[in-house]
């Protein structure tokens, strides 16, 4: 019962900042004790935590749209449990709930932190960190408020097989795209893109420059280009776009362990003569568009007309190999780490 007994857990930490790529030993997993939760609190048991490529900038030091993790701190991120102790009204035990603590087993929460989520039977929680969750919601937002993507139009993803570009490219196909293009980083992804969700070409980028392989993808053109991977791939779609192109910029994992600043493309004069729009955004900006979101998508998941696959890792010992492996692009679909069994 809450204030009865203080509560252990296990937490992973940041162990030091990294210099480019991030190593083991920048990590550490430690047991914390936590006081009695008190009133108006929960404690919530973690079924499942995210990782996410935008979680290497928060090891960095300074500003950025998400505030840095603090070193010898526990880390921070999106997270499904269970409530299993609560002195809230408002969020009752074996509540489903969606957290910001993941990186450990259980938390103890103010309640106002969390949000209650709905059954929905036949969909994993875990599906509320990928296809319903943030990564499934930067799809929307990026393609059809800041690409302003309309039927007919060409589409190019880059990183088309992680957790945004796969479903990003399977709503233009599903929304009357003329044709999906993406570009992911083994063969086993192309085949799973073009075989498996639907796209009309994929390529390796291994295979050679980006810009011909996308030309030879795309002969007469993109109208929209959705960027997860910055770099010879956004120089590509500059060069791709067709007139009043439009692109959608939400990350740009090729740079996010560089040690110096990468070059920008060198073709940003295309811009003005092909009149073309390049935006920036967070998906945390566009949280107005999170109803209409989930009423259009948990329909096409469950009908099964929306692929959606998980890389999935076992327990919390799991979480710092796996968010490794997801920044050198071993995921396909979202990469998520199950932290237990749920009993609900």
């Amino acid at each position: 019962m809450i204030g009865d007994v203080s509560l252990t857990t296990r937490e992973w930490q940041l162990a030091a900042r990294p210099h480019g790529e991030p190593k083991p030993e920048d990590f550490r997993l430690v047991e914390v004790e936590h006081p009695d939760p008190t009133e108006g609190q929960v404690v919530v048991r973690m079924l499942a935590m995210s990782v996410d490529p935008y979680m290497r900038g928060r090891m960095n030091a300074g500003k950025s749209y998400a505030a840095a993790w603090e070193v010898d701190e526990t880390m921070q991120g999106g997270a499904i449990g269970r409530v299993v102790e609560s002195s809230s009204a408002d969020v009752p035990v074996g509540a489903l709930v969606s957290t910001n603590a993941g990186w450990r087993d259980v938390a103890v929460l103010d309640a106002r932190t969390v949000q209650v989520l709905p059954e929905l039977p036949g969909i994993p929680p875990s599906y509320h960190l990928g296809v319903l969750g943030m990564p499934g919601l930067t799809a929307w937002a990026g393609l059809f408020r800041l690409a302003e993507f309309k039927a007919g139009d060409v589409v190019f993803v880059s990183g088309a097989a992680g957790a945004v570009g796969s479903i990003v490219g399977q709503l233009a196909r599903l929304h009357g795209a003329a044709a999906v293009i993406g570009s992911a980083g083994t063969p086993e992804k192309v085949r799973w893109l073009t075989e498996e969700l639907g796209f009309t070409a994929a390529f390796d980028y291994h295979d050679g420059p980006v810009a011909k392989q996308l030309a030879q993808a795309a002969p007469d053109g993109i109208d929209v280009y959705f960027d997860n991977v910055g770099g010879e791939h956004l120089e590509a779609a500059i060069g791709a776009f067709n007139e009043f192109g439009r692109g959608a910029l939400c990350g740009a994992i090729s740079s996010y362990n560089a040690t110096e600043p990468a070059p920008g493309p060198r073709n940003m004069g295309l811009m003005v003569g092909r009149k073309l729009s390049l935006r920036g955004f967070i998906v945390s900006d566009h949280a107005d568009m999170r109803g209409e979101f989930i009423e259009k998508v948990t329909p096409l998941v469950t009908s099964g007309e929306l692929v959606v696959r998980e890389t999935v890792r076992e327990g919390l010992d799991q979480a710092v190999p796996a968010f490794l492996d997801l920044l050198r692009g071993g995921n396909t679909g979202k990469m998520i780490v199950k932290l237990a069994d749920d009993q609900a």
